[in-house]
């Protein structure tokens, strides 16, 4: 059974006959100790406090039956380890990348250069980015710079907390239309509009971080900790 916050990717699991349903990783409708094994794949750093992410391992252990197993993967800060490149890094000049990447030039601009046009549901979070500790009362100090920085997509982290841009292709064309990109420039309001870019949030984990949060919780065992192409990895066991 899959679950994800995703409507649209759960609706393609139904459509491929798989049970799956939507719902919140720190709060998961399922019994107490009824899962043989659970996973989590690139969830957990995308939980932007410590507390939220502690809790969504300790969601993942209620889960499980005592003797239980869970797999748990997190991006990695370090994506050279032991003098060797992650697969996200040789992929510089892969095919895929051209679906994601932003150029290193856009990534210096702020957030409301990047964002597509104020009607699209990326603006509304960029502005809540751009005003963070801007308190309507007058209460609070305001924040000198709360703005995260935005990675540049096939490159080393260089924070731990960033926004990773991820271009929408052909975001605003409707079902059954053909639409040459390449007729517009790069930067113009018609490219931004066919092609917008959104901002996810992560928090990258260092080494032995992800590995701590689970060792802070009584009711699991670290069976194992390692490394695996630019994620850090953890196998837990419920006690």
């Amino acid at each position: 059974v899959g679950c994800d916050r995703s409507k649209n990717l759960v609706d393609i699991c139904g459509e491929k006959n798989l049970e799956a349903f939507v719902c919140d990783a720190l709060s998961v409708p399922i019994r107490s100790g009824s899962c043989d094994a659970c996973i989590s794949i690139a969830v957990i750093h995308h939980f932007s406090t410590a507390e939220r992410r502690l809790a969504s391992i300790r969601e993942l252990a209620r889960l499980l039956r005592p003797g239980g197993t869970a797999l748990i993967y997190v991006w990695a800060m370090e994506q050279e380890y032991k003098n060797q490149k992650s697969k996200y890094l040789k992929e510089k000049n892969g095919s895929r990348d051209k679906e994601e990447e932003i150029s290193a030039a856009a990534a210096q601009r702020p957030l409301s250069d990047q964002m597509p046009d104020s009607g699209s549901q990326g603006s509304s979070h960029s502005d809540r980015l751009l005003n963070d500790g801007k308190d309507e009362g007058g209460d609070a100090e305001p924040v000198a710079d709360s703005r995260l920085p935005v990675h540049t997509n096939r490159t080393s982290f260089h924070s731990q907390d960033l926004l990773v841009p991820w271009h929408l292709k052909g975001g605003t064309k409707k079902k059954g239309e053909s639409v040459d990109t390449a007729s517009f420039p790069a930067g113009s309001k018609e490219s931004q509009e066919l092609n917008p870019v959104f901002h996810r949030y992560y928090h990258v984990f260092c080494e032995g971080e992800l590995e701590a949060a689970c060792r802070s919780l009584d009711c699991v065992r670290v069976q194992k900790s390692y490394y695996d192409q630019g994620n850090w990895c953890v196998v837990l066991e419920k006690l």
